[in-house]
């Protein structure tokens, strides 16, 4: 199994995209590119720790590239603005890729070239960042969007 690790914003409903993507095997929404050791919740939603929330996937590259799997990325988020997604503020929301390897990074690098010439005009602020230590967030944060639609009757 191969990994990657992205960062779109709140992580709870990218989870719930790259889960449903054939050859994905496991997801994990946690935090990362950030100073603090073992980061909770309440200390990356502070802004002080510099972490990203973000979502490591693991991928059977058999059936699913690391290609696929970053044009989903550019499709779930607005990639065009900077520490913010919708109604969330900080630095914690940025856009991010955390390459794990020089081919994850070279293929990051000419995927966000494509995508600003053809979709964004050259606007996207992503950053692409060598990966850090990663740190999955708390148990009630995985899976979050299931258990709530679960909890409501929903889907």
């Amino acid at each position: 199994m191969n990994k990657a690790i992205f960062a779109t914003g709140c992580f709870w409903c990218v989870q719930e995209i790259y889960d449903s993507t054939p050859g994905v095997i496991n997801t994990t929404v946690g935090y990362t590119g950030g100073d603090t050791i073992n980061p909770t919740y309440e200390e990356v939603c502070s802004g002080t720790t510099n972490h990203a929330e973000a979502i490591e996937v693991e991928y059977d590259p058999k059936i699913v590239s690391y290609e696929e799997l970053l044009k989903q990325f550019w499709k779930m988020h607005d990639p065009t603005t900077l520490n913010r997604q919708g109604p969330d503020i900080g630095t914690q929301y940025r856009s991010a890729i955390f390459y794990l390897d020089d081919k994850q990074k070279k293929i990051a690098e000419q995927s966000k070239i494509k995508m600003n010439n053809e979709k964004f005009n050259g606007k996207i602020v992503t950053e692409i960042t060598k990966s850090s230590i990663f740190y999955p967030a708390e148990k009630y944060h995985q899976k979050y969007n299931e258990k709530m639609k679960k909890q409501y009757g929903i889907g």
